[in-house]
């Protein structure tokens, strides 16, 4: 159960969005209206490397957090577990790969 602190991603981000970075990376992009929606989004432990990584099943070395406060903006970047456009991909623009991102609670 979540503390009365505790708030749902999808309610403090104007944006959460992915695509790919090349046919081997992808890009998740999480934008906020705000420096202080941004600032409870940048220090939660839900956004980390390691949580990042058990959310989407990757290794955390191939993980990167990267925070953009003068755009109130957090990049994740990650290695894609299929390469876009060969058997067993399933998205080939990564454009449908944020979702695990949308049942996170800071």
């Amino acid at each position: 159960m979540a503390d009365a602190q505790s708030r749902r991603l999808v309610d403090l981000a104007q944006v959460i969005r992915s695509k790919n970075a090349g046919p081997l990376h992808l890009t998740l992009d999480i934008m906020f209206p705000d420096a202080a929606s941004y600032g409870l989004a940048v220090q939660s432990p839900a956004l980390s490397r390691d949580a990042i990584a058990r959310l989407y099943n990757v290794r955390a070395e191939t993980v990167e957090v990267i925070p953009f406060a003068a755009a109130n903006a957090i990049k994740v970047v990650m290695d894609r577990p299929v390469i876009a456009g060969s058997p067993g991909d399933t998205d080939v623009y990564g454009a449908q790969q944020h979702r695990p991102l949308l049942g996170i609670t800071l």
